[in-house]
């Protein structure tokens, strides 16, 4: 008979499965171990009966029915709660992974499938030389998305999805290995700030990425359009329901690929997921501007975002003038003579403020805060009531709006007074038919007020607009955000205002262009093919001046305008409704809409968010608001971990500032996003 103590100590057989990444069978390899040997100590004796030399330090344990990594080497068995009947496999923790970006290009590069999304990410974005990896994650898309591009494939003569951007021969690398100066303010512009061309002096911001080895400008600059039929192939119509399915393949940035089942050399998709851009900077940004500006003009073409045919026109202008800017020789050649440090630049502004150059008076904008006033029209729309608007005196201060019968009463008691804080300002606006109005969605305890503003001319239209905005986060017109607000609508309009263009030279049989590249299908459905060409030309006529990286960047700025714009769709039911609900969810705000008319019904801000939690056991996330305002839901079109990261997400980003010296806080990250959720 044996003793406890032998017992103890009694050795068993544990079977191990060797992924070789040089042979083609796997092979199983029996070790004789014991519940005190640690990990460590497995993985070594695994190297010694494999018996190649070779450089093992990627390998790690793999646990299948556990479905998890066993990364702490020092743990033993035991600890683990490893037995003779676990099912492990030795394998690489880096593997090949297939990354479509949102330029439609595919890149293939090595990446971590044992750490967490979060981190892999920011692996990946180092190698594309894209900064603020944090606003980007993977997207794993329905079965369908990519079936559908292998049939259009088989179609044409050149198919798309072969043409990838093979990065192998780099590998990302995990952990703590960039310094946290990498990113500092003082670091030397590495591309064109004009043009956005690399610069060939520092081939890349970054000496470990693999495009450092290949062209890298290849991210940097935009693809050619797309044919008329490949659009057509790749447009459906959406409804918010299906808009709200797309979004439910976000990967958990919380846990590893290999965790949430991903393949190797599998297929996903690289994409902005958090809609707030922040410090967007022409001299070390080119591939990440060319990536947003691909990403909303893909979102434009194939209508995941709606926009009036007057807003398609500008955009398809500035495609135009982007894709003929693109192909052009001449602006490959540069000098890096427009490179500027960022500290001569800095000192320089100082010295132009010094000088009197510059008369931004800070004290001015705290102590005195300025008002709006002037002759609007007003409407408030009402059943079975025709649409009529009333002109009354309006003032705008602080954040509120009170309107007055005529301007003799303003020292008296306004007819309303309307808190803009936390509504929805849409606008409405038609520069043809000189139509300026601003929609308000003003909440209230049982829903949203609707409030149309109708203003008189451009400049009227986008001093009030930019004001609204603002209001509508909690700013007033001190912030130094209200003049350059107005200056960016007032530029957008002018875009939209064909009749200052100068008059479109005659000859279209000449022009090189398909204008149905440049808008979505339903769009050129409605007008023949010389109309169109027509119509983008003479929008491009108040771009035409523009540089690539500013039409770019106008591009992005004019996306940000749309109503719709960075909103992220989820069906959910609130708890105590009897119908399921558009759960909207944007970088500042939730929007419950009727999934039915897509009409919101209220809006909640983040800013007046006490706290929020998830009961993961019935999957339902609740939500606290000021003024005891409280919601739960639970989401029918993803896991509600999805939902519970979004909102993290976005709080975690809004703790950004241009003091830190781009390091983030991934504890703080995980602590927003992760939840308990037991495992």
């Amino acid at each position: 008979m044996l003793s406890s103590s032998d017992f103890a100590s009694a050795s068993w057989e544990l079977v191990v499965r060797v992924d070789h990444p040089n042979e083609e069978e796997q092979k199983d390899i029996t070790l004789r171990v014991s519940g005190d040997l640690h990990i460590g100590g497995v993985m070594l004796k695994l190297v010694e009966q494999i018996n190649i030399a070779q450089d093992w330090s990627d390998f790690a344990l793999w646990w299948e029915q556990k479905h998890c990594w066993l990364l702490k080497t020092h743990w033993t068995l035991d600890k683990c709660g490893v037995q003779a009947d676990a099912k492990l496999v030795f394998t690489p923790q880096h593997k090949m992974l297939r990354l479509r970006l949102p330029n439609m290009k595919t890149v293939r590069l090595r990446v971590s499938f044992s750490t967490v999304v979060f981190r892999a990410v920011s692996d990946i974005c180092r190698a594309l030389n894209i900064r603020r990896a944090e606003e980007l994650s993977l997207l794993k898309p329905s079965g369908e998305y990519f079936k559908k591009k292998k049939k259009k494939d088989k179609n044409n003569k050149e198919p798309i999805i072969e043409d990838i951007l093979n990065l192998e021969g780099s590998p990302t690398i995990s952990g703590p290995s960039v310094s946290p100066g990498l990113y500092s303010k003082t670091m030397t512009p590495t591309y064109d700030p004009i043009n956005g061309t690399p610069a060939s002096s520092t081939m890349t911001w970054f000496s470990d990425s693999p495009l450092a080895e290949q062209n890298c400008s290849i991210l940097a600059f935009s693809q050619p359009p797309q044919s008329p039929e490949a659009l057509a192939d790749m447009y459906q119509s959406r409804s918010l329901a299906d808009k709200a399915k797309l979004n439910s393949g976000w990967l958990d940035s919380s846990r590893s690929l290999m965790e949430q089942g991903i393949q190797e050399d599998e297929q996903l998709l690289l994409r902005f997921k958090y809609y707030t851009f922040f410090d967007l900077n022409p001299k070390y940004d080119a591939v990440r501007i060319n990536q947003l500006y691909e990403q909303a003009r893909w979102a434009i073409l194939l209508e995941e975002i709606d926009c009036t045919e007057e807003e398609m026109l500008i955009f398809a202008a500035l495609q135009y003038h982007i894709s003929k800017l693109s192909l052009s020789t001449e602006i490959q050649d540069f000098t890096n003579e427009s490179e500027v440090d960022e500290v001569e630049a800095a000192l320089s502004n100082l010295e132009v403020t010094l000088e009197g150059g510059k008369a931004d008076n800070t004290l001015e904008d705290i102590t005195d805060i300025p008002k709006l006033a002037d002759n609007l029209r007003l409407f408030r729309p009402k059943k079975l009531i025709l649409k009529a608007f009333k002109q009354y005196w309006f003032v705008f201060k602080d954040t509120s709006i009170a309107y007055f019968k005529n301007k003799e009463l303003e020292q008296g008691e306004p007819v309303e007074k309307l808190n803009l804080r936390g509504c929805e300002v849409v606008p409405d606006v038609n520069v043809a038919g000189r139509k300026f109005g601003i929609k308000l969605l003003i909440p209230v305890a049982d829903g949203m007020n609707e409030v149309y503003l109708r203003c008189d001319h451009e400049s009227q239209y986008a001093q009030w607009m930019a004001a609204c905005i603002l209001a509508s986060k909690g700013k007033t017109m001190a912030d130094s955000s209200y003049q350059p607000e107005v200056l960016n609508i007032l530029s957008f309009l002018k875009m939209k205002n064909r009749n200052s263009a100068p008059q479109v030279a005659s000859g279209l049989e000449n022009m090189d262009m398909n204008p149905e590249c440049f808008v979505s299908p339903r769009c050129a459905k409605k007008h023949k093919s010389k109309q169109l060409a027509a119509c983008i030309l003479e929008a491009h006529q108040n771009v035409a001046q523009m540089p690539l990286v500013e039409a770019k960047l106008r591009f992005i700025q004019a996306w940000q305008s749309l109503p719709e714009f960075g909103l992220t769709y989820y069906l959910v039911r609130f708890k105590g409704s009897k119908k399921d609900d558009i759960l909207g969810i944007s970088y500042n705000r939730l929007i419950r809409i009727d999934a039915a008319t897509g009409i919101p019904i209220t809006t909640w801000r983040f800013t007046n968010m006490k706290q929020w939690n998830v009961n993961w056991e019935i999957r339902q996330v609740a939500i606290e608001f000021d003024q005891n305002v409280s919601i739960a839901f639970t989401c029918l079109s993803a896991d509600c971990k999805v939902v519970h990261e979004y909102i993290g997400g976005y709080i975690f980003l809004s703790t950004r500032s241009k003091d830190q010296n781009e390091t983030l806080d991934e504890d703080l990250f995980h602590k927003l996003t992760g939840g308990q959720e037991a495992i």
